[in-house]
C-alpha cells in the first residue's frame, strides 16, 4: 500500500529507479498513453535532496507543483525555484531536470507527451556539484 500524508493528493506511489534518479523519489501513475491520450501523467515526489538525471523529451513536458519546493534547471541556464501552484512548460528536447530542494520535499504532476513510443531520453546525473550551487541561491 502506498503512503499518502494529509497534506497529499495522491499517494506516494513506487520508488523510482537509481538509474534515472538521484536520491528517493516515487511515482504514481494516473494515467498512461492509451488510444485517447498520447501522453503520460504521474505525480511524482522527490525526498528532500532527490532529483532526476538530465533528460530531454521528444515532445515536451509539463510540470505542475502541488506540494513543497524545489528546482528545475535547463542546460546552460539559470535554475528556477519551485514552489506549490508552479506550472512548468518544457520545450520538447530540452536539456533539464528537476527535483526537490536540500531540505524540503517536492511534489508536481508530471505530464510527458510521447513521440511513437518515446516519452524520456535519459542522460547523465546531476552532478553534486551542479545541485549543491543551485541550492545556495
Amino acid at each position: 500500500m502506498s503512503e499518502q500524508t494529509s497534506a497529499s493528493i495522491f499517494s506516494k506511489g513506487e520508488r523510482l529507479p537509481a538509474s534515472y534518479f538521484s536520491g528517493d523519489a516515487f511515482l504514481y501513475p494516473l494515467v498512461s498513453k492509451d488510444k485517447n491520450n498520447e501522453f503520460a501523467l504521474g505525480s511524482v515526489t522527490f525526498e528532500p535532496g532527490a532529483r532526476t538525471y538530465w533528460h530531454t523529451h521528444p515532445k515536451g513536458q509539463v510540470l505542475i507543483v502541488t506540494e513543497g519546493e524545489g528546482f528545475t534547471q535547463e542546460r546552460g541556464k539559470p535554475a528556477r525555484a519551485l514552489k506549490k501552484g508552479d506550472v512548468v512548460n518544457i520545450a520538447e528536447n530540452t536539456e533539464h531536470w528537476h527535483g526537490a530542494s536540500a531540505n524540503r520535499k517536492l511534489v508536481h504532476i508530471a505530464i510527458a507527451n510521447y513521440k511513437g513510443n518515446e516519452n524520456v531520453v535519459w542522460l547523465q546525473p546531476v552532478t553534486e556539484q551542479e545541485y549543491n550551487q543551485v541550492n545556495q541561491k
